[in-house]
């Protein structure tokens, strides 16, 4: 396995690079061993996902960051992928953020961001809103000092095209830039010409949250995009055939016809490192 700033190195190569790259979106400690038996280098963990997963629950801020800090260690006991995370808004004030950075930087993550939504929402709010570019300035310099290992990526995040329009985002992402985060990362793009017009505004890497899926990675890459997610279909995937799994069977259904949907003992035996556990049972309870 390798170690967490070893993980935190491969992230920045690959920022670094000239190529744009998908991570898994992985939830708990099996989804990311599957994920890098696959081959994914790269992995992501959202906080709606860990709402989702962890609580059932919306992705409305109602996770904890003991909750979320406490998920990533399971992830990461279990895989060598560079995680990267997303914090939401730090859990608070800029103060909260130091804290949310150290825990999120002892649980082993690649990279985290913090986002500048006026989070949770605010009594009265209906639409999306956004703290002030000062605000935000401040949590990304607050991140950057509770940061102890120097190849952990902070990475400064907007949705603000979606209620300021490119110049507002722009305005964001520079200053976030500014203020020395790593890398920016930007959710609600809208076209390539954005994705430009940000890169040439910050020079630094950008990890894409959301786009038209008209347009391809290469065409990311050439335009500085290094990292685009590309959703998280696995876990509505698991809501999906665990639904189907349990209809079927408390419908009388017999277990032997959901062997098609089934992974295999082997597969089971390999994700859940049997073999291993095998060994060190001959070897140290004998």
């Amino acid at each position: 396995m390798m170690t967490a700033t070893e993980q935190r190195q491969r992230l920045r190569a690959i920022l670094a690079g000239s190529e744009c790259r998908s991570p898994a979106s992985v939830f708990d400690a099996l989804s990311a061993r599957v994920a890098r038996s696959v081959g994914y280098e790269l992995g992501i963990l959202a906080g709606s996902v860990a709402s989702n997963t962890t609580l059932a629950a919306p992705d409305l801020i109602v996770l904890t960051l003991t909750e979320f800090a406490e998920q990533i260690r399971r992830i990461q006991r279990a895989s060598d992928l560079s995680l990267i995370v997303d914090a939401d808004h730090g859990y608070g004030n800029a103060l909260n953020v130091m804290r949310t950075v150290e825990e999120c930087e002892h649980a082993g993550v690649s990279c985290l961001s913090i986002e500048d939504t006026d989070l949770p929402t605010p009594f009265g709010s209906g639409a999306e809103r956004f703290i002030s570019i000062a605000e935000g300035v401040g949590k990304m310099k607050a991140a950057l000092a509770a940061r102890r290992d120097p190849s952990l990526v902070i990475a400064g995040r907007t949705s603000a095209i979606r209620g300021e329009g490119i110049e507002g985002a722009v305005a964001r992402l520079k200053a976030y830039a500014e203020a020395g985060v790593d890398c920016v990362f930007v959710v609600g793009l809208e076209n390539l010409d954005q994705l430009a017009t940000i890169r040439a505004a910050t020079k630094l890497p950008v990890i894409v949250g959301s786009a038209p899926a008209s347009i391809t990675r290469e065409q990311f890459a050439a335009h500085g995009g290094r990292v685009l997610l590309q959703g998280h279909q696995p876990t509505a995937a698991v809501v999906k055939t665990l639904t189907e799994v349990y209809s079927h069977l408390i419908g009388g259904g017999l277990p032997a016809d959901l062997k098609p949907k089934l992974a295999t003992a082997e597969q089971m035996d390999a994700v859940t490192r049997a073999a291993d556990y095998k060994g060190w049972q001959q070897a140290f309870l004998r």
